[in-house]
Formats: structure tokens, sequence, C-alpha cells
């Protein structure tokens, strides 16, 4: 993508700027994805957006859930309540990505490079990027990847392969990260989608003293074992 003039650059391991009211969306350029510089980048507000070069976003207004009540529209109460599918939490990170990147979007390509799914499977293994999965038998048939830090869970894509099934993944996601503590989920831009679900948007200044907060709390990641409250 074409980096538009006076935009900093963050490389040889330079800091990313803080996040101020007067700050430009688009707020650096250049380095690379290490798990330190995501850590640092979520931390502040702010996440990749591209790749060759990477470039490093904080939007305003934010997009969030706000973690206190779920959200469910009335078509969806039935499925909810009774679906056909198994839950499952990390048990197929890599290939929840690799199928986000191959949803059809409007844009000519994904921002999900093989820079973006190594980088985010790092950081998986590291204990910060996380999925939830649905399955009917071995199908893999939705999903939802992000990054967890503190009470903090940053959504960054979704797939479905059924009909409903993604927005079924989302309701459960929101409901797992209740019970687990968490506080704040980013969904960092408002679609159809999220916004059926509840997802609105707030002003960066409010999202990133919410994010103070949620960086102090304490949240453990939902596991697999141990059944499901689903």
């Amino acid at each position: 993508m074409r980096v538009p003039r006076g935009v900093p650059s963050i490389d040889g391991g330079r800091p990313l700027p803080d996040v101020t009211e007067a700050s430009p969306e688009l707020l650096a350029v250049g380095g690379t994805m290490t798990v330190e510089r995501l850590l640092e980048a979520y931390g502040k507000g702010i996440f990749p957006w591209s790749v060759n070069p990477v470039t490093w976003w904080s939007p305003d207004p934010r997009a969030i859930f706000d973690l206190k009540t779920v959200h469910i529209p009335r078509r969806l109460r039935s499925l909810v309540k009774s679906h056909p599918y198994r839950v499952s939490f990390d048990e197929a990170f890599e290939q929840v990505m690799h199928a986000c990147a191959d949803v059809p979007r409007a844009q000519e390509e994904t921002w999900i490079t093989p820079g973006f799914l190594a980088a985010y499977a790092e950081l998986h293994r590291a204990g910060y990027a996380h999925s939830i999965e649905l399955w009917r038998g071995n199908e893999l048939v939705a999903g939802v990847y992000g990054v967890a830090i503190g009470g903090l869970f940053a959504g960054e894509s979704m797939f479905h392969r059924e009909t409903n099934a993604s927005k079924l993944a989302l309701i459960l996601l929101q409901e797992r990260l209740i019970q687990s503590g968490y506080v704040l989920f980013d969904t960092q831009m408002v679609t159809e989608v999220t916004e059926m679900l509840g997802a609105h948007e707030i002003p960066r200044k409010k999202y990133m003293e919410r994010l103070q907060e949620a960086l102090h709390v304490s949240a453990k990641w939902p596991s697999s074992k141990g059944g499901l409250e689903v």
C-alpha cells in the first residue's frame, strides 16, 4: 500500500508512538511483527494492517462489544440454545487463521498474508493469540481469532462455512469471555455482522481509558477441557 508522507518510521527498533487525541489513525510504518512488537502495539491501542511495509493503526472511533451482557438477536436464540456443533478453544488456531485468509473480500487481497500468518502463529505459541472453533464432526465450520492481554480480547477476523455459524461463534465467545473475567472486546471497526450482535463505536479517547483498565485485569483464556458451559 502507499503510505502517506510524514508517517513516522519505527525501523531500527524505535518504539511505537503513544496514541493521543491528536494522533492520526495511521500512526507509524515499518518494523517487524515480532511477539514483543505486537504486545507493545496492542497494549498501546494499535494494531498492524499490512505487510511490506508493516503499517500500524489506531482508528477513531473504535468499535467494541460491551462485555456486560451479550446481545442475541431473536432469530438466533434457538440456535444458541440448541446448536449442532462441538465448541473448542485453541484446538486449531492456525486452521482458523488460514480459513479467515481465504474468505472472499470486497478488496482485491486479504491483509492476512503469509507474514501475518507467521507472526500471529508465533504470538499464539507465546500464549497471547487465541481462537474459538466450531466443528461438525471433524470438519471446522466456523472460527474467530484474536489477541488476549490481561482483560482485553482484540478480535482480528472470523469465517464460516455454514449459515450463521460465525455469528454463533461470536456469541459463544462473548459468553465465555465474560465467564473468564475479560472486560473489553475490541472489534476495531463495526461491520454488518458485529453491529447485529451489539458492537458499537466509542471515541478513541474512551477506548484508551478502557484499555488501560483492561490491561490491569487478570483473565484466563477459556479451555476446551473441563466441560463447556455454552
